[in-house]
């Protein structure tokens, strides 16, 4: 098996092996996902301490994913700390430095505003390295071919489904947003047909009823297209096209500006793909 030479490779082998691996090893599966620049510039000892696991651990974790050895599979993970430039919150945290604008908040209000904005900066400035043009790309194609598109999701990740049923309505999709209201969550998502497309969202913890509906609709057929977090995530081998946000950060209040922002851009994506297909239209009925 040769070993993966990116970080995308390196996240999809990590969920392809990951149902096989020993509990320890998916521990450093967990942790690869969620705290990759960690693991990207450890030592085997800091590593291992980080994420409770023997140090061997570490060796054997890379060889179940085709590597020699725990440094080999460091190379795809520092590969992508050279291509990201300094994130938002180094550059909030430069800032700081070099003024008093810190000094200058004078309420707890201020400062609780300063660190969710620096919060959700750094989750935008993480987004393009964690959703390839490909993946949004395909994503975008379904939609747009789909004869009507479901969304789905629950709790925290609602807002996401409520969005795209109202935007990609504006752009004239026919959508429908599965709220479950009455009971009747199981009986419509039964009347999906296989020329329609499922759209779910679901972050960890992950909502029972949107994998569940997900599986379900797999099994028949039915194209799934999910908005999460990992790799790991239970929606990932249901979907056709899993658009995968990075792992969360570990707050109280977990933000919503990274998943909202990428339903915006599907929208726009999806629009511009109308648009192509709108034009090839016109193009055949000239030609005839």
């Amino acid at each position: 098996m040769s070993p993966p030479a990116n970080f995308e490779q390196l996240q999809s082998a990590i969920a392809a092996a990951y149902p096989h691996l020993s509990p320890q090893l998916q521990q450093l599966g967990r942790f690869a996902l969620e705290r990759p620049d960690e693991m990207a510039l450890g030592t085997v000892a800091s590593v291992a301490e980080a994420a409770e696991v023997q140090p061997s651990a570490l060796i054997r974790f890379a060889n179940a994913l085709g590597f020699g050895g725990f440094t080999d599979l460091q190379q795809p993970l520092r590969a992508r700390l050279l291509q990201r430039s300094a994130s938002y919150r180094e550059r909030i945290v430069a800032l700081d430095s070099e003024g008093p604008t810190r000094k200058q908040l004078d309420t707890a209000e201020a400062d609780v505003l300063q660190r969710f904005a620096a919060d959700a900066s750094t989750e935008l400035a993480q987004l393009s390295d964690n959703v390839p043009r490909t993946m949004l790309a395909a994503a975008a194609t379904l939609v747009a071919a789909a004869d009507r598109v479901h969304m789905l999701a629950q709790r925290r990740a609602f807002p996401v489904a409520a969005y795209l049923s109202y935007a990609l309505g504006q752009l004239e999709v026919q959508t429908q947003l599965l709220d479950g209201m009455g009971g009747m969550l199981g009986d419509t998502l039964r009347r999906i047909g296989r020329r329609d497309l499922l759209l779910v969202a679901s972050f960890r913890p992950y909502s029972p009823e949107v994998v569940a509906a997900a599986a379900d609709a797999k099994q028949r057929h039915v194209p799934v297209v999910a908005i999460t977090d990992t790799a790991l995530s239970p929606l990932k081998p249901s979907a056709r096209v899993c658009l995968e946000l990075g792992p969360q950060a570990n707050t109280a209040f977990q933000s919503l500006a990274a998943p909202m922002c990428l339903a915006q851009v599907l929208v726009v994506c999806t629009g511009q793909r109308l648009a192509q297909l709108d034009q090839q239209r016109q193009r055949r009925g000239t030609s005839k």
